[in-house]
Protein backbone atom coordinates (compact mmCIF):
# COMPACT_ATOMS: atom_id res chain seq x y z
CA UNK A 1 0.00 0.00 0.00
CA UNK A 2 1.04 3.88 -0.66
CA UNK A 3 2.40 5.90 2.09
CA UNK A 4 -0.72 8.45 0.97
CA UNK A 5 -3.41 5.52 1.67
CA UNK A 6 -5.35 6.73 4.29
CA UNK A 7 -4.90 5.49 8.14
CA UNK A 8 -7.68 4.21 10.03
CA UNK A 9 -6.01 4.42 13.68
CA UNK A 10 -3.74 6.80 14.68
CA UNK A 11 -1.58 7.30 18.09
CA UNK A 12 -2.72 9.83 20.58
CA UNK A 13 -1.97 11.15 23.47
CA UNK A 14 -3.22 9.72 27.14
CA UNK A 15 -6.02 12.05 28.30
CA UNK A 16 -4.90 13.91 31.51
CA UNK A 17 -5.27 11.44 34.82
CA UNK A 18 -4.93 8.23 32.71
CA UNK A 19 -3.20 5.73 34.78
CA UNK A 20 -2.42 1.89 33.57
CA UNK A 21 -0.76 0.07 30.95
CA UNK A 22 -1.74 -0.15 27.23
CA UNK A 23 -1.06 2.05 23.89
CA UNK A 24 -3.13 5.22 23.22
CA UNK A 25 -4.69 5.38 19.75
CA UNK A 26 -7.76 7.04 18.29
CA UNK A 27 -9.53 6.13 15.13
CA UNK A 28 -9.73 8.19 12.62
CA UNK A 29 -13.08 9.69 10.26
CA UNK A 30 -12.09 7.05 8.07
CA UNK A 31 -12.82 4.93 10.18
CA UNK A 32 -16.67 5.93 10.87
CA UNK A 33 -19.32 3.77 10.27
CA UNK A 34 -22.75 4.38 8.28
CA UNK A 35 -25.20 5.35 10.94
CA UNK A 36 -23.07 7.37 12.99
CA UNK A 37 -20.57 10.04 11.74
CA UNK A 38 -19.20 9.96 15.80
CA UNK A 39 -18.83 5.91 16.18
CA UNK A 40 -16.58 3.87 14.32
CA UNK A 41 -17.54 1.08 11.76
CA UNK A 42 -17.17 -2.61 12.90
CA UNK A 43 -14.75 -3.07 10.47
CA UNK A 44 -11.46 -0.82 11.14
CA UNK A 45 -12.44 -1.83 14.69
CA UNK A 46 -12.08 -5.75 13.98
CA UNK A 47 -8.89 -5.50 11.88
CA UNK A 48 -7.61 -2.80 14.29
CA UNK A 49 -7.78 -5.58 17.43
CA UNK A 50 -6.95 -8.36 14.90
CA UNK A 51 -3.44 -6.94 14.79
CA UNK A 52 -2.95 -6.08 18.41
CA UNK A 53 -3.71 -10.14 18.56
CA UNK A 54 -0.74 -10.68 16.05
CA UNK A 55 1.69 -8.17 17.37
CA UNK A 56 1.63 -9.83 21.19
CA UNK A 57 4.64 -11.34 22.24
CA UNK A 58 4.13 -14.11 24.64
CA UNK A 59 8.26 -14.65 25.28
CA UNK A 60 8.22 -18.24 23.68
CA UNK A 61 9.42 -17.88 20.13
CA UNK A 62 6.53 -19.31 18.67
CA UNK A 63 5.31 -18.59 15.60
CA UNK A 64 1.56 -18.61 15.49
CA UNK A 65 -1.60 -18.72 13.28
CA UNK A 66 -3.99 -17.55 13.81
CA UNK A 67 -7.53 -19.72 13.78
CA UNK A 68 -10.27 -17.79 15.10
CA UNK A 69 -11.08 -14.48 16.18
CA UNK A 70 -13.93 -13.50 18.39
CA UNK A 71 -14.96 -9.72 18.29
CA UNK A 72 -17.49 -8.01 20.68
CA UNK A 73 -18.27 -4.63 20.37
CA UNK A 74 -19.67 -3.64 23.57
CA UNK A 75 -20.38 -0.12 23.17
CA UNK A 76 -20.10 2.55 19.83
CA UNK A 77 -16.10 2.82 19.40
CA UNK A 78 -15.74 6.49 19.27
CA UNK A 79 -13.90 8.48 16.40
CA UNK A 80 -11.20 10.91 16.91
CA UNK A 81 -11.26 10.20 20.67
CA UNK A 82 -8.28 8.68 22.66
CA UNK A 83 -8.90 4.55 23.61
CA UNK A 84 -6.41 2.40 25.46
CA UNK A 85 -5.73 -0.91 23.85
CA UNK A 86 -4.33 -3.39 26.37
CA UNK A 87 -3.37 -6.85 25.51
CA UNK A 88 -3.11 -9.96 27.35
CA UNK A 89 -1.82 -13.85 26.86
CA UNK A 90 -4.85 -15.93 28.63
CA UNK A 91 -3.60 -19.04 27.77
CA UNK A 92 -0.14 -20.18 26.88
CA UNK A 93 1.20 -23.07 25.45
CA UNK A 94 3.30 -24.95 23.11
CA UNK A 95 0.53 -25.67 20.13
CA UNK A 96 -2.60 -23.89 21.39
CA UNK A 97 -2.76 -20.59 22.60
CA UNK A 98 -5.06 -18.32 23.62
CA UNK A 99 -4.80 -14.40 23.75
CA UNK A 100 -7.22 -11.02 23.44
CA UNK A 101 -6.61 -7.88 23.35
CA UNK A 102 -9.23 -4.82 24.64
CA UNK A 103 -10.18 -1.04 23.45
CA UNK A 104 -11.28 1.40 26.09
CA UNK A 105 -12.52 5.05 26.64
CA UNK A 106 -11.54 7.26 29.17
CA UNK A 107 -14.97 8.04 30.78
CA UNK A 108 -14.31 10.92 33.62
CA UNK A 109 -11.50 8.77 35.96
CA UNK A 110 -11.87 5.31 34.74
CA UNK A 111 -11.65 3.82 30.93
CA UNK A 112 -14.62 1.89 29.85
CA UNK A 113 -14.60 -0.90 27.37
CA UNK A 114 -16.00 -0.21 23.77
CA UNK A 115 -14.68 -3.60 22.30
CA UNK A 116 -12.33 -6.59 22.72
CA UNK A 117 -11.26 -9.78 20.69
CA UNK A 118 -9.97 -13.06 21.91
CA UNK A 119 -8.09 -14.73 19.36
CA UNK A 120 -7.09 -19.17 19.34
CA UNK A 121 -3.32 -19.43 17.74
CA UNK A 122 -1.94 -22.94 16.83
CA UNK A 123 1.38 -23.04 15.86
CA UNK A 124 2.30 -22.85 12.51
CA UNK A 125 4.31 -25.71 11.19
CA UNK A 126 5.56 -26.35 7.44
CA UNK A 127 3.46 -29.01 6.90
CA UNK A 128 2.31 -30.45 3.25
CA UNK A 129 -1.38 -32.05 3.70
CA UNK A 130 -3.21 -34.18 0.48
CA UNK A 131 -5.93 -32.73 -1.28
CA UNK A 132 -9.10 -33.60 0.51
CA UNK A 133 -12.92 -33.37 -0.70
CA UNK A 134 -14.38 -29.97 -0.35
CA UNK A 135 -18.01 -28.20 -1.10
CA UNK A 136 -17.85 -27.06 -4.41
CA UNK A 137 -16.42 -23.26 -5.30
CA UNK A 138 -18.81 -20.66 -4.89
CA UNK A 139 -16.54 -17.84 -5.79
CA UNK A 140 -15.02 -18.83 -8.96
CA UNK A 141 -14.71 -15.58 -10.92
CA UNK A 142 -11.84 -13.18 -10.04
CA UNK A 143 -12.12 -9.61 -8.69
CA UNK A 144 -11.63 -8.00 -12.20
CA UNK A 145 -14.99 -10.08 -13.56
CA UNK A 146 -17.27 -8.20 -10.68
CA UNK A 147 -18.91 -4.58 -10.69
CA UNK A 148 -17.95 -1.78 -8.88
CA UNK A 149 -20.38 -0.48 -6.57
CA UNK A 150 -20.81 2.56 -3.41
CA UNK A 151 -23.72 2.42 -1.02
CA UNK A 152 -26.16 4.78 -2.22
CA UNK A 153 -27.77 4.51 1.94
CA UNK A 154 -26.79 5.12 4.87
CA UNK A 155 -23.93 7.42 3.54
CA UNK A 156 -24.71 10.47 5.88
CA UNK A 157 -24.33 14.28 4.57
CA UNK A 158 -20.88 14.20 2.74
CA UNK A 159 -18.61 12.81 5.92
CA UNK A 160 -15.65 10.46 5.47
CA UNK A 161 -16.36 6.93 6.15
CA UNK A 162 -14.81 3.42 6.13
CA UNK A 163 -17.61 1.89 3.40
CA UNK A 164 -17.08 4.98 1.65
CA UNK A 165 -13.31 5.82 1.46
CA UNK A 166 -11.98 2.57 2.91
CA UNK A 167 -12.50 0.07 1.04
CA UNK A 168 -13.50 -1.22 -2.19
CA UNK A 169 -16.47 -3.81 -3.14
CA UNK A 170 -16.80 -5.53 -6.54
CA UNK A 171 -20.02 -7.32 -6.58
CA UNK A 172 -20.64 -10.92 -8.44
CA UNK A 173 -24.10 -11.41 -7.29
CA UNK A 174 -26.51 -8.74 -5.67
CA UNK A 175 -25.55 -5.13 -4.49
CA UNK A 176 -25.72 -2.61 -1.74
CA UNK A 177 -29.58 -1.84 -3.03
CA UNK A 178 -30.88 -5.49 -3.59
CA UNK A 179 -32.21 -7.42 -0.82
CA UNK A 180 -30.66 -10.73 -0.10
CA UNK A 181 -27.60 -12.98 -0.58
CA UNK A 182 -24.82 -11.71 -2.13
CA UNK A 183 -21.40 -12.88 -3.79
CA UNK A 184 -18.63 -10.37 -3.56
CA UNK A 185 -15.16 -9.31 -3.64
CA UNK A 186 -14.02 -6.33 -0.76
CA UNK A 187 -10.50 -5.03 -0.99
CA UNK A 188 -9.11 -2.72 1.63
CA UNK A 189 -8.54 1.26 0.37
CA UNK A 190 -6.53 2.18 3.36
CA UNK A 191 -4.01 0.86 5.78
CA UNK A 192 -5.09 0.13 9.72
CA UNK A 193 -2.14 2.12 11.07
CA UNK A 194 0.43 3.98 9.11
CA UNK A 195 3.56 2.60 7.26
CA UNK A 196 2.23 -0.94 7.80
CA UNK A 197 0.61 -3.41 5.42
CA UNK A 198 -2.32 -4.82 6.69
CA UNK A 199 -1.97 -8.78 7.07
CA UNK A 200 -4.39 -11.41 5.58
CA UNK A 201 -6.23 -11.93 8.83
CA UNK A 202 -6.72 -7.73 9.45
CA UNK A 203 -8.09 -8.00 5.82
CA UNK A 204 -10.32 -10.78 6.63
CA UNK A 205 -11.59 -9.14 9.53
CA UNK A 206 -11.92 -6.11 8.22
CA UNK A 207 -14.11 -7.35 5.73
CA UNK A 208 -15.95 -10.04 7.38
CA UNK A 209 -18.13 -7.34 9.20
CA UNK A 210 -19.37 -5.95 5.88
CA UNK A 211 -21.32 -9.80 5.66
CA UNK A 212 -24.49 -8.26 7.34
CA UNK A 213 -24.83 -5.00 5.92
CA UNK A 214 -24.62 -6.42 2.39
CA UNK A 215 -26.84 -9.24 2.40
CA UNK A 216 -29.73 -7.77 4.58
CA UNK A 217 -32.65 -9.23 3.35
CA UNK A 218 -34.72 -6.67 5.44
CA UNK A 219 -35.72 -3.17 3.76
CA UNK A 220 -33.30 -0.61 4.87
CA UNK A 221 -35.97 1.60 6.05
CA UNK A 222 -37.63 -0.22 7.91
CA UNK A 223 -35.69 -2.92 10.23
CA UNK A 224 -32.35 -2.02 11.99
CA UNK A 225 -29.80 -5.01 12.38
CA UNK A 226 -27.35 -4.32 14.29
CA UNK A 227 -24.51 -6.61 14.86
CA UNK A 228 -23.06 -6.91 18.64
CA UNK A 229 -20.06 -9.69 17.26
CA UNK A 230 -17.91 -10.83 15.17
CA UNK A 231 -16.08 -14.52 14.87
CA UNK A 232 -14.20 -15.48 12.18
CA UNK A 233 -12.31 -18.83 11.72
CA UNK A 234 -9.63 -19.11 9.14
CA UNK A 235 -7.69 -22.35 8.03
CA UNK A 236 -5.16 -20.39 6.76
CA UNK A 237 -3.85 -16.53 6.50
CA UNK A 238 -5.27 -15.34 3.66
CA UNK A 239 -2.94 -14.35 0.50
CA UNK A 240 -3.03 -11.05 -1.90
CA UNK A 241 -5.36 -7.89 -1.21
CA UNK A 242 -8.81 -9.29 -2.10
CA UNK A 243 -11.18 -10.79 0.33
CA UNK A 244 -14.02 -13.10 -1.23
CA UNK A 245 -17.47 -13.41 0.30
CA UNK A 246 -20.68 -15.42 -0.39
CA UNK A 247 -22.93 -13.80 2.12
CA UNK A 248 -26.72 -14.41 3.51
CA UNK A 249 -28.28 -13.15 6.15
CA UNK A 250 -31.44 -15.18 8.57
CA UNK A 251 -33.69 -14.28 10.73
CA UNK A 252 -36.02 -15.49 13.35
CA UNK A 253 -39.43 -15.08 11.77
CA UNK A 254 -43.06 -16.30 12.18
CA UNK A 255 -45.14 -16.58 15.30
CA UNK A 256 -41.44 -17.11 17.57
CA UNK A 257 -39.97 -14.26 15.81
CA UNK A 258 -37.46 -12.59 18.56
CA UNK A 259 -35.86 -10.53 16.64
CA UNK A 260 -32.41 -12.28 16.60
CA UNK A 261 -30.67 -13.38 13.77
CA UNK A 262 -27.37 -14.30 11.91
CA UNK A 263 -25.32 -13.17 8.68
CA UNK A 264 -22.79 -15.80 8.08
CA UNK A 265 -20.14 -15.69 5.36
CA UNK A 266 -17.65 -18.25 3.71
CA UNK A 267 -14.16 -16.34 2.83
CA UNK A 268 -12.27 -16.85 0.08
CA UNK A 269 -9.09 -15.32 -1.17
CA UNK A 270 -7.15 -15.63 -4.63
CA UNK A 271 -6.26 -19.09 -3.95
CA UNK A 272 -9.88 -20.67 -3.16
CA UNK A 273 -11.82 -21.09 0.50
CA UNK A 274 -10.10 -20.06 3.41
CA UNK A 275 -12.64 -19.17 6.27
CA UNK A 276 -15.89 -18.21 7.23
CA UNK A 277 -17.68 -15.56 9.62
CA UNK A 278 -20.79 -15.73 11.40
CA UNK A 279 -22.34 -12.10 12.82
CA UNK A 280 -25.13 -12.48 15.88
CA UNK A 281 -27.77 -9.70 14.95
CA UNK A 282 -30.52 -7.73 17.06
CA UNK A 283 -33.23 -7.02 14.72
CA UNK A 284 -35.84 -3.75 15.52
CA UNK A 285 -38.30 -1.99 13.51
CA UNK A 286 -37.38 1.81 12.68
Amino acid sequence: MASSDPVLFEPAAAPAGATGPGEWWQATEVARGPWDPRHCHGGPVSAFLARACERIDDGSHTEWQITRLTIELTRPVPVGTALVLTTDVERPGRKVSVVAASLSANDGARAVEVAKVRALRVRRLDLELPEHPTAASELPEPPSVGHHEKPSWATGQGETAFHLDGAEHRFLEGSWSDLGPVRMWIRLTSQIVADETPSGVQRAAASADFGNGVSSALPHDDFLYINPDLTVHLARPPEGEWIGMVTHSVYGTGVASTGAGYAESALYDVRGRVGRSVQSLFVEPR
